[in-house]
């Protein structure tokens, strides 16, 4: 392995050595990711009011809307970058997606990655790490909230965050109507109007890790 560097996510957490082996997180510098396009993908230009419809459909069919995405991470200028996927220019999200039917939240997460990130002949596996956060939707045209209300028994939707380890190298492939960005972790914080509640408040969740920047060998 090459060099590598620690810096701390929480300044206040003193000295790197109190965090344990499982805190601790490898990031690889944003050159050593190959990133290319394939053929695009229909897009779904459906209105606010027929998606609510359509979720409404599928919770009277099928309950919960139970979803995942993914947090991952390199390092860019020294400092944790986050991978997100803009739609269209205008879209920005996690990647991730819906659970099918008895689905676990690994096996799902592993499934949307490699089909919206991975070329189809690509077998590389994904480490999913642990979960870092959930959001819950109590209702239909509510917003998402990092805890369930006391007074919501039956929410429409529950979407889990889970930390993905990028491996030393890897071909990110995806359609050319989308496009993978990096965005700096510092940037991301206090930053809900553009990126939305969940995304802004992935810095806090990472905030017990330390980030070790490795230089892979030449």
């Amino acid at each position: 392995m090459g060099g590598l560097r620690s810096i701390q996510s929480a300044l206040e957490n003193g000295a790197a050595g109190e965090h344990s082996r499982e805190e601790s997180v490898n990031l690889y510098p944003l050159d050593c990711y190959y990133f290319g396009f394939r053929a695009q993908v229909p897009f779904n230009h459906e209105s606010i009011a027929d998606r609510t419809m359509r979720m409404r459909a599928n919770y009277d069919a099928y309950g919960m809307r139970k979803c995942v995405a993914a947090v991952m991470l390199v390092e860019l200028f020294n400092h944790p970058h986050i991978l997100l996927l803009q739609i269209r220019n205008s879209i920005i999200k996690l990647p991730g997606g819906r659970l099918r039917p008895n689905e676990s939240d690994v096996a799902c997460l592993k499934r949307k990655l490699s089909n919206k990130l991975s070329d189809p002949e690509d077998n590389s596996q994904w480490e999913v790490g642990e979960c870092l956060g959930v959001w819950w939707k109590p209702d239909f045209e509510a917003p998402l909230y990092p805890h369930l209300p006391p007074n919501v028994k039956r929410p429409v939707e529950r979407t889990k965050l889970y930390l993905v380890k990028l491996p030393e190298s890897r071909s990110f492939i995806v359609p050319k109507t989308h496009r993978l960005i990096t965005v700096p972790l510092c940037r991301l914080h206090d930053s809900e109007e553009t990126y939305g509640a969940i995304i802004s408040g992935i810095p806090q969740l990472l905030s017990k890790f330390t980030f070790n920047f490795v230089t892979p060998d030449l």
